[in-house]
């Protein structure tokens, strides 16, 4: 399907971290930056997000709110579970055509473009996605309790398992459970942490995990090797054979590459643009699609 750039259209990419917003027109692209917009996670902070972002955005554009609102829409947002998720998103966001999905179709997109591909993305979360002759297919995405496997919180929960291993002498000890030993008092303190931390605090422990594993801590690229063995075992399922596209998308996910087998790993390319570009490309289509009813 062509994408027309001559109607104006309105983009949202919402995740846990945070939620932007684009305008484009024959003008160009306007981005604002807003908030965590995860609607599973907290629906009424989301909508506060968005609809602060719609008012930086409006602004940046020099237009009311209203005429924003009138725009063709597509929102992808983290935590969009189903139809009733979305209508209750359209009840709470009154765009006047709006389509609602959740954060997966616009990375996957973004990353792809038109070509065939899979993505896997870790950010906070994660999720699982191809881009074959045309159809998308999505894996996981299912959240922290359930899923998110190799996701920056994934990393994390799972560093801080392995350093309790060391503490009942099952691995020997390390720099960074070292560390982690140091920052959080001890192991009564690491379950502390564990019982009530948030994703995002969970996530805050992947960089240093990453950084260790740079510098070929044991404990820290064993884990690592843990989120490689989820990313190769779920690529293939999805259709992935040698020498198509695989995008590694999210703040950690490329840092899984080194420990990919060598098929997957020389199939790695960078992706063609990020979430929010994927979400413009998405709501090109939509507009083009209302267009052609009209017709």
């Amino acid at each position: 399907m062509s994408e027309s750039s001559n109607t104006a259209v309105l983009a949202l990419d919402g995740g846990g971290t945070r939620c932007r917003l684009a305008y484009h027109s024959g003008a160009g692209v306007i981005s604002v930056e807003a908030g965590s917009a995860n609607v599973s996670t907290d629906f009424d902070g989301a909508i506060r997000q968005i609809k602060d972002g719609l008012s930086a955005l409006a602004q940046k554009v020099g237009c009311p709110v209203t005429d924003l609102m009138r725009a063709p829409c597509f929102l992808g947002l983290a935590g969009v579970t189903g139809a009733e998720m979305a209508l209750r998103l359209q009840h709470a966001l009154p765009f006047e055509f709006s389509r609602i999905a959740d954060d997966r179709p616009a990375a996957l997109r973004g990353a792809l473009g038109l070509r065939d591909g899979v993505v896997a993305h870790c950010g906070t979360g994660s999720f699982f996605a191809a881009q074959i002759d045309g159809h998308m297919r999505f894996v996981g995405g299912w959240g922290p309790v359930l899923g998110d496997e190799a996701s920056a919180q994934w990393i994390g929960r799972h560093a801080l398992r392995a350093v309790l291993d060391c503490v009942d002498d099952l691995r020997a000890p390390t720099p960074l459970s070292d560390r982690l030993l140091a920052d959080h008092g001890g192991a009564a303190g690491i379950v502390r942490f564990a019982g009530t931390a948030s994703p995002a605090a969970l996530g805050g422990l992947a960089p240093l995990v990453t950084q260790f594993a740079d510098a070929g801590d044991d404990l820290a690229m064993a884990v690592m090797r843990l989120g490689a063995e989820e990313i190769a075992h779920l690529v293939p399922v999805l259709g992935w054979r040698p020498g198509m596209a695989l995008c590694l998308t999210g703040g950690i996910a490329p840092h899984f590459a080194p420990f990919l087998p060598h098929d997957l790993r020389a199939s790695v390319v960078a992706p063609d643009g990020a979430p929010l570009a994927g979400a413009l490309a998405l709501a090109r289509e939509f507009a083009e699609e209302l267009a052609n009813e009209c017709n």
